[in-house]
């Protein structure tokens, strides 16, 4: 709703730009926390957090111009992250690969890193999202017979109870009423993170937080999907490319946790 945040002597400060940093430095703080309890040095999860950081940030980028070639009107374009236009599942993989090769680096082990990034990664990907409603990117789709189109959030009867509309700045359309798909995001992550956080110190095994991750946040992100007015559905199969991402996370959350939990069961077993 707010692209410019504030103007120091003609240099525009993106709202968008200032949450994903905000987001960053959370998501540190808890990243951070999580990895003492789990035993695992500052530094080297420090060295983990920046990784992931980085190549999540180039994936999301490289998989949005990849997903919308027509925003990329110069060459510098390619590089404008602080315009919004990122895709989280480029991030996510791209961040998956920085993680890894940290976690290799430094000797970690796998799952209890990976126990650690799902809620630091839910919680960032959460005020990222507040920044992607200043920016107006990431938005959703018309809303049918909404009345009132000034600019602003509007109240409705029916899910998901509001729409916005946004200003002639914003990446999405203008004067348009538009499904909330940001926030409600933001809100689904944030609920996601305090799950995460619950379980965190109840889990029974390493891996069980990142296999519930998956799992909460590809259901979500399916069932947004369908708000959402950026990615059109395939031809023939009705679903973006996006939700096919989302069901496979499901089904690999699935998987993991099975796996996971028999492989806990056999070191018991071994150790007894």
């Amino acid at each position: 709703m707010f692209p410019e945040l504030v103007e120091i002597f003609g240099l525009k400060i993106s709202t968008y730009g200032v949450l994903v940093g905000l987001g960053l430095l959370l998501g540190y703080v808890v990243a951070i926390k999580l990895a003492k309890r789990e035993g695992i040095p500052q530094d080297k999860a420090e060295s983990v957090f920046i990784y992931a950081a980085i190549f999540g940030l180039i994936g999301s980028r490289i998989a949005f111009v990849l997903e919308h070639p027509e925003e990329v009107k110069s060459f510098i374009d390619i590089f404008a992250l602080w315009k919004g236009g990122v895709s989280f599942f480029g991030g996510l993989i791209g961040g998956i690969v920085g993680a890894l090769i940290a976690i290799k680096r430094n000797g970690l082990p796998l799952w209890k890193s990976a126990d650690v990034a799902a809620p630091t990664l839910a919680l960032a990907h959460s005020i990222g999202r507040l920044g992607c409603t200043a920016a107006g990117c990431c938005y959703g789709r018309p809303v049918p017979n909404a009345e009132d189109v000034s600019v602003g959030i509007h109240f409705m009867k029916d899910f998901p109870f509001f729409y916005i509309v946004f200003p002639k700045e914003a990446v999405a359309p203008y004067g348009i009423p538009l499904y909330p798909t940001q926030i409600l995001e933001a809100a689904g992550n944030f609920l996601i993170f305090l799950i995460l956080l619950l379980l965190f110190r109840r889990k029974h095994f390493d891996g069980e937080v990142f296999a519930l991750y998956m799992l909460l946040y590809g259901a979500e992100r399916f069932a947004l999907e369908f708000y959402r007015g950026v990615t059109p559905p395939i031809p023939g199969i009705g679903l973006t490319w996006n939700q096919i991402v989302a069901l496979l996370m499901i089904v690999g959350s699935v998987a993991l946790f099975f796996l996971r939990r028999s492989q806990a069961k056999a070191t018991e077993l071994s150790e007894s």
